[in-house]
């Protein structure tokens, strides 16, 4: 029976992961031993698991044992959220264990990948989506939380650490003095306008174009799944607004405001302290990265600190 191996840490996964090769035979095997289609097996190259397309139907997620939270996390909200959401979300099949490896077998959901369909979408059809991505998250976020409110961290803990590391983890990415120099003023300010004890709702903490499945409704393209949950915590509405901010509203006015209308936001919610919350949270996110994810041509040039910043992400 092929095996899953124990793996010491990270770094050697990833390297074991890129080749599907060494995987794919006991992914074959966990399909058969269910009888379930494992003929022409289709791996995923992106994402951080182990998943596999068993056919037009079917989709099979492993899990490496070091990333155990994320299978919780993902079998915890896709059960949460099932039948509770308008827009498409995989159903769990079945779920298992080999080796030590959680694993989920979960509907596979149709659509074209939204990083395959975004860029070439037209400008009017990106202010469209970007309402549906709004009004999704709202959705997902009026669910009751349920046994997810026992993911650790908690969203305080999750901001302190953040917060701790902030300073150290931008220097390393490169983010430009400039921002650097303001950033511990800028921070500290900003997170005193952040719940931290607000009753927590649902945050897949990505809603990015790798993570929505898009198709065409009546001639116009509209978001119509939404995938990966494996990122699940409890917490503060608002940061997931960052994802959609950082890789698809491009700092343009019509495209930021579809997005905050169809989360709900009246036009007085709409100002200065949301930027600067929104700024202060994309800063602390746990995949913040301005200097790469930020998809404004040359920002770095056209803001002069994190006040600027905030006015060009979110220009209302």
């Amino acid at each position: 029976m092929p095996s899953l191996p124990p793996l010491p840490d990270t770094a050697t996964y990833r390297a074991w992961r890129a080749d599907p090769s060494q995987w794919l035979p006991a992914a074959r095997d966990i399909a058969r031993s269910h009888g379930l289609p494992d003929g022409d097996l289709q791996p995923f190259a992106t994402g951080t698991n182990l998943v596999v397309a068993l056919d037009d139907r079917l989709v099979l997620k492993i899990f490496p044992p070091m990333l155990r939270a994320q299978f919780n996390a993902e079998r915890g909200a896709l059960t949460q959220l099932h039948g509770r959401v308008r827009i498409a979300i995989p159903e769990i099949v079945l779920q298992g264990e080999r080796d030590c490896w959680p694993y989920l077998v979960i509907t596979r959901l149709g659509g074209i990948l939204g990083a395959q369909a975004w860029p070439a979408l037209e400008e009017a059809e990106k202010v469209r989506v970007l309402g549906d991505v709004g009004e999704t998250i709202a959705d997902v976020q009026r669910v009751p939380i349920g046994e997810l409110s026992g993911i650790e961290p908690s969203w305080h803990q999750f901001m302190q650490r953040q917060i701790d590391g902030c300073r150290a983890r931008h220097t390393r990415l490169g983010l430009a003095a400039k921002f650097l120099d303001g950033l511990d003023e800028f921070v500290g300010h900003a997170v005193a306008l952040i719940p931290r004890d607000a009753p927590p709702v649902i945050l897949t903490g990505e809603f990015i174009p790798e993570n929505f499945l898009m198709s065409r409704q009546r001639g116009n393209w509209r978001l119509a799944g939404l995938i990966d949950f494996g990122d699940v915590l409890p917490g503060w509405g608002e940061y997931d607004l960052l994802g959609p901010s950082a890789f698809m509203t491009a700092g343009r006015a019509p495209r930021v405001r579809s997005l905050f209308e169809g989360y709900g936001y009246t036009n007085a919610e709409i100002g200065t302290p949301l930027k600067h919350r929104l700024m202060a949270l994309l800063l602390l996110h746990r995949a913040s990265d301005p200097v790469r994810h930020i998809c404004i041509e040359g920002w770095q040039d056209r803001a002069g600190d994190l006040f600027e910043l905030a006015e060009l992400l979110w220009p209302i």
